[in-house]
């Protein structure tokens, strides 16, 4: 009897089934999309993507739309160092669609000019994570 209950038990908390993924996976492309925009590379940053995702920037109460694509042709090379970092992601799997919700700062020469919450949806294409969405807002004023 103990047994049928700890089982019934097991089954009722045990959440969607799916292979499992570790977060380093879901992770990867992401940290990835941010060393190519951190050197300007673009071809990097497009192995990360669905170049068709959205993107939506949240700044100054207006919402600032574009294409992932439409996002990386804007990163060109410049004289300034740029570097996005993220901090305590929190990743969710569910089979073949992930989501991470992280804090972030963006610096620019090592100065941080603005930070807040990148969401970032992926989504699983022949066994390889690849971001189909960003959203992100942004305030000026930064913990230090």
């Amino acid at each position: 009897m103990f047994t049928r209950l700890f089982v019934a038990a097991a089954i009722l908390t045990a959440g969607p089934a799916h292979a499992a993924t570790d977060d380093a996976d879901v992770l990867a492309p992401v940290h990835a999309f941010f060393g190519g925009m951190a050197t300007y590379d673009q071809a990097a940053m497009r192995a990360t993507v669905q170049p068709e995702g959205s993107v939506a920037l949240l700044r100054k109460g207006k919402v600032v739309r574009r294409t992932l694509g439409e996002f990386i042709d804007g990163i060109k090379p410049g004289k300034d160092r740029i570097e996005e970092r993220i901090y305590d992601p929190l990743v969710r799997v569910d089979d073949d669609l992930a989501v991470v919700w992280t804090r972030y700062d963006f610096r620019v020469n090592g100065q941080v000019k603005h930070c807040g919450t990148d969401l970032i949806h992926l989504v699983k294409m022949e066994g390889k994570w690849v971001i189909a969405g960003v959203a992100d807002n942004s305030r000026d004023t930064c913990p230090g």
